[in-house]
């Protein structure tokens, strides 16, 4: 049922899903830090610019993200002056525009977190001639562990799950910026409903899976703080 072609496209989604949860954990975390403790009057804008996928439909996003990593656009001819090709239709294009489309999955539950934090340990850890990293790494991370499962399985689970964005800036290179998506659009427009309905339902049974092991190890966690 299920053919070399689709375990391919599987690869590349599960590669890229994977590559921009841990680039967007990066990222995210000193981003989401910010959002959670600065007091800037017009921290707003960021607030609404990282929102802003959300919102916006996956192909606008996937076009104005289409000019700039094309050849005309400044991250593609940038790319092309580093001796390489312009970034549009290919698997580094792909990271770069599933980054930015799943950033709010990353970035507002790991700002919520932190919020949720206070500063009562970190002022108790401070007392302690704690440095920053240190209160970080031995106090923020292990009391907002949730914050970060949360976050990662979120935008693993939303790349998984691109389309639009994947097919402007990638288009539909088998073996290359083909996806899970993009294959299970292309049986349902041959009219082969039987390996779409394979493909689809092993992604959902896969994100299904996903968020109940963040659901079930947030109420494990609120369990063991009620004891």
């Amino acid at each position: 049922m299920v053919q070399t072609a689709d375990w391919v496209a599987l690869g590349i989604t599960l590669k890229l899903a994977a590559i921009t949860t841990l680039i967007l954990l990066i990222v995210g975390t000193p981003l989401a830090w910010w959002l959670a403790r600065s007091r800037w009057r017009f921290r707003f804008l960021v607030e609404a610019m990282v929102a802003l996928p959300l919102v916006l439909p996956p192909t606008v996003l996937g076009f104005y993200l289409l000019l700039l990593l094309g050849p005309s656009g400044p991250l593609g001819q940038l790319a092309q002056w580093f001796g390489g090709h312009s970034l549009a239709f290919t698997f580094t294009g792909l990271v770069i525009g599933s980054v930015v489309y799943s950033l709010p999955f990353v970035v507002q539950p790991l700002t919520s977190a932190f919020q949720s934090l206070g500063t009562r340990p970190l002022e108790v850890a401070a007392t302690l001639r704690a440095g920053f990293w240190d209160r970080f790494v031995s106090v923020v991370v292990p009391l907002t562990r949730s914050g970060f499962l949360t976050a990662a399985v979120l935008g693993f689970a939303h790349t998984l799950g691109e389309f639009g964005v994947v097919l402007m800036i990638g288009g539909n290179i088998p073996g290359e910026t083909q996806v899970l998506s993009i294959a299970i659009y292309d049986h349902v427009e041959s009219l082969d409903y039987d390996r779409a309905h394979v493909l689809s339902g092993g992604l959902l049974l896969l994100s299904f899976v996903l968020l109940l092991a963040v659901y079930g190890f947030n109420r494990h966690l609120s369990l063991v703080r009620t004891r």
